[in-house]
């Protein structure tokens, strides 16, 4: 989950490993060390890990009382939530409080093409899937492309096939698995008219949020820091009422509040006013 750096600005990745498997102490130590270092810690995760390492995380935050960890799942398949965790990491180098840059993960979500190459969607749960699609993954070498987000697609491969791609300027990256299939980079990519491609490794949640290992992971998303730096502070930014700190959108991801709604003029009866 953690990707190669994009360029010489972006910070490195921390990673979280065997949450559900170490001793607490460990990880309460571990998390203590990150938040004395930094400040303010932003945890991206997958919603394919088990559930022993969310767990971990509600409870590691719990008991350091901290509103300096935010927890960010967002509803990605691993490869976008890998690309997303770097274009975070760009964008720590610049001049940006901890809450616009934690919520800043939810505003680039919309700009990432999430997808794959499936040779069967027979236990594919994360995107609608019709009877036809189901029984046509039982006919020997069909090979499906699908979409997850942001909205969902799925076709058989074959000369007419055709999805959806972005009406902007992206790069793409891909990760191979078990399935021998060049369709992404010999079709698709050209078709989405991507500036550029890159390979990355297979995320390890990669198989189970699928449903199968023999498939082709992509995602398209912008690389440039600086497109990136222009539409998160061009976005309007507010203070927490609760926590004081300088957020964008409508949630603090630190502390969860959100904001007091707006005060509503009491009206009174004739009776309470003591009108006959």
């Amino acid at each position: 989950m953690a990707l190669p750096a994009q360029d010489e600005r972006t910070v490195p990745a921390v990673v979280l490993q065997d949450l559900d498997r170490q001793p607490l102490e460990q990880t309460l130590d571990g998390m203590r060390a990150l938040l004395d270092q930094h400040g303010h810690v932003v945890v991206v995760c997958s919603p394919a890990v088990p559930d022993g390492v969310r767990r971990r995380l509600h409870t590691v935050r719990s008991l350091l009382e901290s509103d300096r960890i935010a927890l960010f799942r967002p509803e990605l398949p691993p490869l976008g939530i890998a690309v997303l965790a770097r274009q975070l990491r760009q964008l720590a180098s610049c001049d940006l409080g901890p809450g616009v840059l934690a919520s800043a993960g939810r505003l680039l979500t919309h700009y990432v093409h999430c997808g794959a190459v499936l040779n069967s969607v027979t236990r594919l749960d994360r995107v609608p899937v019709g009877l036809k699609a189901h029984a046509k993954s039982w006919v020997p070498g069909s090979q499906f492309g699908v979409i997850a987000h942001p909205e969902p697609q799925l076709v058989r491969i074959g000369p007419e096939a055709v999805l959806a791609g972005p009406d902007f300027a992206t790069w793409m990256l891909v990760a191979r698995g078990q399935l021998q299939s060049d369709w992404v980079t010999t079709t698709l990519a050209p078709a989405w008219r991507v500036l550029g491609l890159r390979e990355a490794a297979l995320p390890a949640e990669s198989a189970a949020w699928w449903g199968t290992g023999r498939l082709v992971e992509f995602c398209t998303y912008l690389p440039e820091l600086s497109v990136l730096y222009q539409l998160v502070t061009s976005v309007r930014q507010s203070v927490c009422h609760w926590c004081g700190i300088d957020v964008i959108g409508d949630r603090c991801v630190f502390c969860s509040a959100t904001p007091p709604g707006p005060d509503r003029p009491v009206q009174h009866s004739h009776a309470s006013l003591g009108e006959p």
